[in-house]
């Protein structure tokens, strides 16, 4: 697993208690129950996966509307490349 910024715990911990209304469905419905292990807003080096699985090697990223700018995109790119 890589390293995690020790700084992003307490913003993790509060997106954790409050979720999207798309990552609650999709969390609620789907991950929770999944027969591999999810975790929720798990720290990632400088970033926090919306959803993520070790064993599947596996991160899901739900983004919105505020993603659609194009200096949020090339964030988006690079946060991508560093998954």
């Amino acid at each position: 697993m890589r390293t995690y910024n020790p700084r992003n715990i307490p913003l993790a911990r509060h997106l954790r208690k409050n979720m999207t209304p798309w990552e609650r469905k999709l969390w609620y419905n789907y991950l929770r129950n999944c027969p591999v292990r999810f975790q929720r807003q798990k720290a990632i080096g400088g970033y926090i996966a919306d959803f993520y699985c070790a064993s599947a090697r596996l991160i899901v990223e739900l983004d919105g509307s505020q993603h659609y700018t194009p200096e949020q995109q090339q964030a988006d790119a690079r946060r991508t490349a560093y998954f």
